[in-house]
């Protein structure tokens, strides 16, 4: 009796969220199709490209809003079951509710592997070639990088700084470049500005003022223009907001180290995207026992009301996970907290309704 009611379940909750899945995703591309269709003719953009953009974007779609179908999923087939009273049949034949949940998180299980693997591993990759789209062809002003007052360590004593970097042109303006020993510095570059001259593969420094320490003695050196090599690209200057989104998950753990040993300004940002690989997953689960424990009674007003509170909560939870993301890049909250706050709130939520549903 139990597996054939487990599988019953599992089948039909994932059936109901594949299919949830593969409606919300082509009315996605349509939208965005709507919104962007100027653009794409405004840079006579090739069909395979847009083709391209597409595929990944429904990746980058899916991954973003995957809780929500998760919900509504698991709010529409409960729903259904409880309304054909399927639910007070199963309950009244002696099986808990503890018993009864036992196949949703079975099936909760499977799609959260199936989002944590795509997250760490595929998504990011895709991530790479749609944002890149996106920043070539569909971004207005393209401030995808911190682009002012920049101060980066570039190696064991090695620390450069800008005040401005303009990526199109591959200039920073106010540039300087010391080198230390020991906490002592013992070489220190300034230059009104660094432009990276590509043909010649040189930085070319202008109004370039070097000074040299020895001790207690120093050398100067002072020239219009200097060409010459640095142990760093023009492009690490300053990091893409999205950088982190493009690196899978043993790449993204080297790349935020090395963030964190160059000062990076976008560290929180980065901090955030590793956390939501994580916390996004186990939304699944909770997300599951909240729409379970609201939508498993049969109601008077029919599956309508259950819907519409389904539409709310799944709405509320997407709110609630991009302020708090918004609030980690903005103002510097901790971005364990923006990334695992909404599961907690929604947990306490769920944990409610779980109560009352037991009754």
């Amino acid at each position: 009796m139990f597996k054939i009611l487990d599988r019953y379940i599992i089948w039909k909750y994932l059936k109901t969220f594949f299919v949830m899945f593969s409606l919300f995703i082509p009315i996605g591309i349509l939208v965005d199709i709507s919104e962007k269709i100027d653009k794409f003719k405004e840079h006579d953009i090739p069909f395979n490209q847009i083709f391209n953009y597409y595929l990944d974007f429904i990746w980058y779609f899916g991954n973003t809003l995957y809780p929500l179908f998760v919900f509504l999923s698991a709010v529409w087939f409960t729903s259904k079951i409880a309304n054909n009273s399927e639910v007070n049949a199963i309950l009244s034949s002696g099986i808990s509710f503890s018993r009864y949940l036992r196949p949703f998180f079975i099936a909760s299980g499977l799609i959260a592997v199936l989002a944590f693997f795509s997250g760490m591993f595929i998504v990011p990759e895709k991530n790479k070639s749609y944002n890149e789209f996106s920043y070539k062809y569909l971004k207005k002003n393209k401030k995808s990088r911190i682009t002012s007052k920049i101060y980066k360590q570039i190696g064991e004593n090695d620390f450069i700084y800008v005040s401005s970097f303009n990526p199109t042109r591959q200039l920073a303006y106010d540039f300087s470049y010391e080198v230390f020993e020991e906490n002592d510095l013992k070489m220190k570059i300034n230059a009104r500005n660094i432009r990276w001259v590509e043909e010649d593969s040189i930085f070319r420094l202008t109004d370039y003022f070097k000074r040299q320490f020895n001790g207690t003695e120093q050398s100067i050196v002072s020239k219009t223009i200097v060409d010459t090599i640095f142990p760093f690209k023009i492009n690490e200057l300053s990091s893409l907001n999205y950088m982190a989104e493009t690196q899978n998950f043993f790449e993204l753990n080297n790349f935020i180290e090395e963030e964190k040993k160059s000062g990076s300004p976008l560290l929180n940002n980065h901090l955030l995207v590793r956390q939501k690989r994580w916390s996004l997953p186990i939304s699944t689960f909770v997300l599951t026992l909240l729409a379970v424990s609201s939508s498993s009674f049969k109601r008077r007003q029919g599956m309508g009301l259950n819907l519409a509170f389904g539409v709310i909560i799944a709405f509320i939870f997407v709110f609630f996970d991009k302020f708090f993301s918004v609030m980690v890049i903005k103002s510097g909250l901790s971005p364990l907290f923006g990334a695992w706050f909404p599961n907690i709130l929604f947990l306490v939520l769920a944990l409610i309704f779980l109560k009352y549903a037991r009754q």
